[in-house]
């Protein structure tokens, strides 16, 4: 066996064990003791560079301070490759700045999606002066939280031409009244759930073979029926109040729950605030046609003394609504593979649901009923005090603290 295969199997046999100043080390050491053209055969043998093997070669022999590595370090301060950030300042905020206006669901965690391809992303940025590849704008986006979604997994429906334009809208609208101090909240219903023993997705730990036993078919049980969980999500504080309904999912029963929101959770840190702003989809107990939504609201306005402004997401795109990745995503990975035996189960496990991030969640059951048919009249119409915006006024509009005089 020659030199370089000896150097190549000692190599081998360590290498795995040991981080990077010290494979430094042992390559300089080989080089070291070879003599005269032992770096270069140090490199043949393991594969690194010369000017590795050469930099380890000075380490060992104390031509550089290696002593001035403390304790535990692997590189002298400031050594090793520039990061492109560092290279190129401004490259992070410029690539935020690009993603944010579009940017659909959590700028936090767990994810963020976005519509814009690296390839795209990494020529806007050379436009401004950049040089970065989409490699390394892939990296970047990783390390931030993004992730790439393509479209196909997230439409729901026709795509309405003024959806982009609409997304912008609701973002510089949050993010003009986040800065000013006043609450912002994303509403929605979760998923419906049967109550009782019933399978829910997911696995939780149990003694091996002995999976909790639920009911093989889902069929609803008459005497414990379904919860129904609104959702409100305040996108400054990152906070979570859900109203667990157990009759039905209406425009009073959203509105309530709203209401409650506010009295529990946002009534001391807004006691200043002047309006409210409510981001929501377009279907549901917050449908955007529904006259009981807006004739509620007048009600809560006219309450709260505040202006209600609604800003609705366009049509197909509730997965995109920021409660569903702030906070309902969180509450479904909490009660995973745990069956849902009881109301009072399903509002403790809301309750508990927590993130990293600093999540906080409270929930409490409401018992009342919400009749479902019930009409709203044209003359409690005509009182509710709405001002439509220029852009898409049926998706934006205000709700006045005050009720419109008749004819007015």
């Amino acid at each position: 066996m020659d030199i370089e295969e000896q150097i190549r199997v000692r190599f081998q046999l360590v290498v795995s064990s040991l981080d990077e100043r010290a494979r430094r080390l042992f390559l300089g050491a080989e080089a070291a003791a070879l003599g005269r053209g032992g770096v270069a055969a140090v490199a043949r043998a393991t594969g690194a560079s010369e000017s590795t093997v050469r930099r380890g070669r000075r380490d060992v022999l104390g031509s550089t301070a290696g002593s001035e590595l403390k304790e535990g370090a692997v590189r002298r301060p400031g050594a090793g490759r520039k990061t492109a950030t560092v290279k190129q300042p401004g490259l992070l905020e410029a690539l935020d700045a690009l993603i944010e206006p579009t940017t659909r669901g959590d700028p936090e965690c767990p994810l963020r999606w976005t519509t814009k391809s690296l390839r795209r992303l990494s020529a806007e940025l050379g436009a401004q002066g950049f040089k970065v590849g989409r490699q390394v704008v892939g990296e970047l986006l990783h390390k931030a939280g993004y992730s790439l979604q393509a479209p196909s997994k997230t439409r729901e429906g026709k795509e309405n031409p003024d959806r982009d334009a609409q997304f912008r809208f609701i973002h510089d609208e949050v993010r003009s009244a986040v800065a000013a101090g006043e609450p912002v909240i994303s509403v929605d219903t979760k998923k419906k759930e049967l109550v009782g023993d019933f399978k829910n997705g997911g696995r939780e730990w149990q003694p091996k073979g002995q999976p909790v036993p639920v009911r093989v078919h889902d069929f609803v049980d008459p005497t414990l029926g379904k919860a129904i969980p609104y959702g409100v999500y305040d996108v400054a504080k990152n906070e979570g109040w859900v109203n667990v309904g157990i009759d039905h999912d209406t425009a009073q029963f959203a509105v309530e729950s709203i209401r409650k929101w506010f009295y529990k959770l946002g009534a001391t840190p807004y006691r200043k605030a002047t309006k409210l702003v409510i981001t929501a989809d377009c279907g549901g107990s917050n449908n955007v046609r529904s006259r009981a939504w807006k004739a509620e609201l007048q009600e809560l306005a006219y309450e709260l003394g505040i202006v209600i402004q609604v800003r609705h997401l366009p049509p197909g795109t509730s997965k995109w609504n920021k409660i569903e990745h702030r906070l309902f995503s969180h509450i479904a990975i909490n009660w995973r593979g745990r069956p849902l035996i009881s109301t009072e189960t399903i509002v403790a496990l809301i309750g508990k649901t927590s993130t990293s991030k600093g999540l906080r969640v409270e929930a409490e059951l409401d018992s009342r009923k919400y009749p479902t048919g019930t009409s709203v009249p044209d003359a409690v119409m005509e009182r509710v005090n709405i001002v439509r915006h220029e852009f898409r006024g049926d998706w934006n509009y205000d709700i006045l603290p005050w009720f419109k005089e008749p004819n007015q």
